[in-house]
């Protein structure tokens, strides 16, 4: 079985797709953007954005009942591979050891040509 999570919290999902899935014991979370859910401007830079994506994630968790510290495996997918450090300062500020598992990827074009998303694995 899996049931579909959504929350007015985050930016709704732009396509046929949900915000997150819970299946089992885990939350699949769909990739989040750096966009202000009331606004649905993106963050002014790289780091802006990231703490957008990362807060969107925290508010997708919540509203299934779980929490950052229960994430096991983050993917973040990045615009430009020299934002690494930038990323790393604010990705930080948002776990605690033990850190979860994590894949950074450059890719080509994220949507709406965003320069960060960051999608996570969570235990219920």
């Amino acid at each position: 079985m899996k049931k579909p999570i959504s929350t007015d919290q985050a930016p709704g999902a732009i396509g046929p797709y949900s915000q997150a899935v819970e299946a089992g014991d885990f939350i699949y979370t769909s990739g989040q953007l750096g966009l202000n859910p009331q606004t649905g401007e993106f963050g002014a830079d790289v780091q802006e954005q990231t703490r957008l994506s990362l807060s969107n994630v925290k508010a997708i968790l919540e509203a299934a009942g779980t929490s950052m510290d229960k994430i096991v495996k983050t993917t973040v997918f990045l615009k430009d591979m020299n934002d690494f450090v930038p990323v790393n300062e604010v990705y930080s500020t948002f776990f605690e050891q033990p850190y979860p598992a994590r894949s950074a990827v450059e890719v080509a074009r994220l949507p709406k040509d965003a320069l960060v998303e960051i999608e996570v694995i969570a235990l219920k």
